[in-house]
């Protein structure tokens, strides 16, 4: 034993001996770093989730999410773990040697502590709470810092001008909160990864060199900024998604990434259009304008058999007999089939002009930046058809890029308005940094919209198979890792926090943010009844085998199954209808083998956090749902191999998602 390990046992043994109660938190003869942690349970952690024990305290560098060097914790990462209360001061700040902190994807709330006594912090990651208040001063002490993340929480307040003092600052993301003001003049050559987006932020984004690097992603969703690198002009105030001006050019339409395509896109917002030129909108009704098409083409079609219709009541044209002269039929045919196609158009005429004057249902708490009118008149493209429906890019007049979901009216045929508008609610409400968010949702007769954010990167499919004119490689186990967890989190909180089901998930939908960071779409509208199903076994691999009935609804248990296929195929780059019937024994051979053949194969270390990850995949993907796991449960998987990379390797570096 130690002469340190000794003297804390002498010390635990006095306090023993003199108290009758169990040591708390604030006991000061617990070692210095299991007093702070234990202080930060007490007030962080209200359902007892963190496996903190007060009579482990002398080895409380074994403790889950704890590393120590010399006996003092260096990296706190609690991640994912639930904790819903506080980050109290002066707990984990009397850390004075901790590296790295990360309290990310919880639900802590309350204001950010004073931060100064972290002197030696290099990483802070409290990304994905629900922090208030303003970003304390303090951080601007932390010299050392390389990585700041606080997105994804409630702050207000400015972006304090100090953390330009920050000169070793390698990613900085303060995106989807509530921030105001300007932002600071950062011009850290170090600076790689930065974004403030969807903020308050007002005034001229300063024209530093180390700002004119990022694309203007990085500074979109806040409508009060100008200047040269959000290319608008500040003496006019750029309103937000202000109405169109119909004496003005309209923008020429933008040429959009194809589903196959991996490259990063310029954002969501497009640059001004030359003054010197003057474009005629080619722009397509978006969801109307296809289907005026195709009930033309049926209209047609109709009138050829209207001659069927002949001693139907109301017809005041009486046909001449088979003896009768072959031309006088003819005309009186034609004149029987130009009516019945005037009616029909006139029909569809009226029912556009109701679908016109209708205006779009904006979810909870979503501000209504436009109107139907101008997304009817946005130029469109359309990016993929799938199971439900038709997906567009649609282009605003106000340069905003959204992306409209025309569902099969067909399928969604005994769908009522109410029900479809109940379900819409509930949906619309789903609000996680990895879902697609659902902001607004249109319905007259039997057409229905469904308006999502635009992701600028494609989907996951195109990303690991690559396009038809190149191959993709297999991606690193950290990439998969990371897409993985990602999923994981968002069906977690469709089935924990609103008891649904994705119920069509699948690598088509799941896309890529502006951050690589993979959100689910589709979501939740397996639970709408459909009048007819693929038959198609290919469409069908990702289901689970309980659900391949259409009569079976999904449940999160089939959700589980699919996720554990997408695993699959995540790890291996093969569709699900090539994936063979291995048992589970064999399926870790199967992964290396595919990865051997397409170029992605490692060294030891490699083979074994995928074979780790595979083990997810085959627990997962289990025939019987009893056997599954929960994504609560799976994302527990995820954590503990993170904590082994970190064991092993002595630090985990957050992946990057391969592009090229």
């Amino acid at each position: 034993m130690t002469t340190t390990e000794f003297l804390h046992s002498a010390l635990l043994f006095l306090s023993l001996c003199t108290s009758a109660t169990a040591a708390t938190p604030s006991n000061p003869l617990l070692p210095h770093d299991a007093s702070a942690l234990l202080s930060f349970k007490s007030k962080a952690d209200l359902t007892n989730t963190l496996p903190f024990n007060p009579n482990t305290t002398l080895t409380f560098c074994q403790w889950p999410g704890i590393q120590c060097t010399n006996g003092r914790a260096v990296r706190v990462v609690l991640e994912s773990l639930s904790l819903t209360g506080v980050f109290a001061p002066n707990t984990l700040t009397r850390l004075d040697q901790l590296r790295v902190l990360s309290l990310r994807h919880n639900s802590l709330t309350g204001p950010l502590p004073d931060l100064s006594p972290l002197s030696n912090l290099k990483s802070l990651f409290l990304d994905h709470n629900s922090y208030t208040g303003n970003i304390p001063n303090s951080i601007s002490t932390l010299h050392r810092l390389l990585t700041l993340d606080l997105s994804y929480n409630n702050l207000t307040g400015p972006i304090p001008d100090s953390v330009t003092n920050l000169d070793r600052l390698y990613y900085l993301r303060l995106d989807s909160n509530r921030l105001n003001g300007s932002i600071p003049p950062l011009n850290q050559s170090t600076l790689k990864i930065f974004n403030v987006s969807k903020n308050g932020l007002t005034g001229a984004v300063p024209v530093t060199p180390t700002l004119l690097r990022f694309t203007t992603s990085s500074f979109s969703w806040n409508p009060g900024l100008c200047g040269k690198i959000v290319d608008r002009e500040c003496s006019s105030g750029v309103p937000f998604f202000g109405a169109a001006d119909t004496t003005a050019p309209p923008p020429p339409p933008a040429a959009a990434a194809g589903i196959g395509q991996n490259q990063q896109l310029q954002g969501v917002e497009l640059t001004r259009p030359s003054q010197k030129k003057h474009w005629r909108r080619t722009g397509v009704v978006v969801g109307f304008s296809s289907g005026v098409f195709v009930l033309v083409a049926v209209i047609l079609c109709f009138a050829f058999g209207v001659r069927k219709q002949r001693g139907k009541k109301g017809k005041n044209v009486l046909l001449p007999t088979e003896a009768a002269d072959p031309a006088a039929v003819a005309a009186v045919r034609r004149m029987e089939e130009d009516h019945e196609l005037e009616e029909k158009v006139k029909r569809v005429q009226e029912g556009m002009q109701v679908a016109k004057s209708g205006s779009l249902v904006f979810c909870a708490g979503e501000a209504q930046v436009y109107t139907l009118d101008q997304l009817m008149r946005g130029s469109a493209e359309m990016l993929g058809k799938g199971t439900m429906g038709t997906t567009y890019k649609a282009v605003l007049d106000n340069r905003l890029i959204v992306s409209v979901k025309r569902l099969d009216a067909v399928k969604l045929a005994g769908v009522t308005q109410e029900v479809f508008e109940r379900h819409m609610e509930s949906v619309g409400g789903l609000r996680h940094p990895n879902l697609v968010p659902l902001r607004a949702y249109f319905q007259a007769k039997e057409e229905r919209l469904l308006v999502y954010d635009y992701q600028p990167n494609g989907s996951l499919f195109s990303l690991i198979h690559g396009s038809k004119s190149t191959r993709a490689k297999p991606l690193h186990w950290t990439s998969c890792l990371k897409i993985a967890e990602d999923v994981a989190q968002g069906l977690s909180y469709i089935h924990q926090a609103w008891r649904l089901v994705h119920g069509n998930l699948k690598s088509s939908n799941v896309l890529l943010g502006s951050d690589f960071e993979a959100c689910l779409t589709d979501y939740c509208l397996a639970a709408l009844p459909t009048t007819t199903s693929s038959s198609d076994p290919n469409t069908n691999n990702h289901r689970a085998p309980e659900t391949q009935n259409s009569t079976h609804q999904a449940t999160p248990k089939s959700d589980v199954y699919s996720f554990g296929v997408l695993m699959i195929e995540l790890l291996t780059g093969k569709p699900p209808f090539e994936h063979p019937s291995v048992r589970p024994n064999d399926m870790n051979s199967w992964v290396r083998s595919t990865r051997e053949v397409g170029g992605g194969n490692g060294g030891y270390e490699d083979h074994k956090r995928l074979g780790m990850l595979a083990e997810v995949a085959i627990a997962c993907s289990a025939t019987s749902p009893e056997q599954r796991p929960t994504m609560w449960q799976v994302l527990k998987m995820f954590q503990e191999i993170k904590e082994v990379v970190v064991v092993e390797e002595g630090e985990f570096h957050g992946p990057v998602v391969e592009t090229s």
